[in-house]
């Protein structure tokens, strides 16, 4: 034990050492998925699943609203931080996701989607096949911008992270009787993972090699979640869970099954399930005092347009609060997960 202790110790004094020097750890950072790592991709769709109004982005530096469905940072702006990075990944359909910013990576991420097509399709957002697509785009211009060799080393050494799975449950399979009557929540989780196998193989036949997906979270303790389907409690929806923790069994199942079947691939699976339910469950060892209730609001449902500058009840000050919103971490426990998705994700930076 001493030895691995020191082992993890020298390495993230290699980490710090790094940074320091203004060298981030990998070239590039890629983020595909929902709205939890939607940065404002949203802002350009037709689409009523946004967030680029006040009170979203109240906390942020800017103290603006940015798309992010938070009042600041998101995980990954955390994690984009703790890599060494001077900016984040910028929204591919924002005016910043322009030139030589492109060269450190980009966010494709659009509120609403998922692995199943149609969660996206319902919401008019981007469908993760509609992501890769403009990771093709991006690839090219990397291509100009340094040339072919230059290009594939940072396609390779940069880290993809995907996070989705959230909105097709929620948003989708959970109040659509087209699918619930149809499938049962563990054959809606095969369909998912035949969709999560194609797009890391997609990923992988164009050039990417460091790969991190994230569980999905406790679904049944999300405030929205407890509102429409824990039947006038105020506790976890035990079946929304029992769900999420099968779907994340599967998921690391079937990243196994694509780390041997993939050459020189390095896949991470983040577990976001547990680090959430334990701020959800034991809130006052992390500092926060309220785990039930969102701060947007009247805090149990409220979120996108929902959560407004009009919005009655919105608290004052979100540090002290686990959600956001209805269905997102706040600032303050979205760095905790970062926190938690550095100490798992030492493989893909190694």
């Amino acid at each position: 034990m001493s030895f691995l202790m020191s082992l993890l110790g020298g390495f993230l004094l290699t980490m710090v050492f790094s940074v320091s020097n203004g060298d981030p750890l990998v070239p590039a950072f890629c983020i595909f998925g929902d709205s939890v790592v939607d940065v404002g991709n949203n802002n350009n769709l037709s689409t009523l699943i946004k967030a680029n109004f006040p009170p979203y982005g109240r906390d942020f530096v800017t103290h603006k609203p940015t798309g992010r469905f938070c009042n600041g940072k998101l995980a990954t702006d955390f994690t984009a931080e703790y890599l060494g990075f001077t900016s984040y990944p910028p929204a591919y359909l924002s005016r910043e996701a322009r030139g030589k910013r492109v060269l450190t990576g980009v966010n494709f991420a659009s509120a609403a989607s998922g692995y199943y097509e149609r969660t996206a399709r319902l919401f008019r957002a981007l469908t993760l096949k509609h992501q890769l697509k403009y990771y093709k785009l991006w690839q090219r211009k990397v291509v100009n911008l340094v040339g072919r060799t230059n290009a594939t080393n940072i396609f390779s050494r940069g880290i993809h992270l995907i996070s989705a799975g959230s909105s097709d449950f929620m948003q989708n399979y959970y109040i659509n009787p087209l699918l619930n009557r149809v499938y049962s929540p563990d054959q809606f989780s095969d369909i998912l993972m035949k969709s999560y196998s194609t797009f890391v193989q997609n990923l992988y036949d164009l050039g990417a090699r460091r790969i991190g997906v994230t569980t999905l979270p406790p679904a049944g303790c999300l405030p929205a979640a407890i509102t429409l389907f824990g039947r006038g409690t105020n506790e976890c929806v035990a079946k929304l869970n029992k769900d999420a923790i099968s779907f994340n069994k599967k998921l690391n199942r079937t990243s196994q099954k694509l780390k041997s079947k993939l050459p020189g691939i390095k896949l991470v699976v983040f577990d976001i399930y547990q680090p959430l339910f334990d701020l959800i469950t034991k809130p006052a060892e992390s500092g926060f005092f309220e785990s039930r209730k969102a701060c947007c609001g009247t805090g149990t449902l409220e979120t996108s347009f929902l959560c407004n500058a009009r919005s009655i009840g919105t608290c004052s000050n979100a540090t002290n609060y686990v959600f956001w919103d209805g269905f997102h971490p706040s600032q303050s426990a979205n760095e905790k997960l970062a926190q938690s998705l550095l100490e798992q994700g030492f493989d893909l930076i190694s």
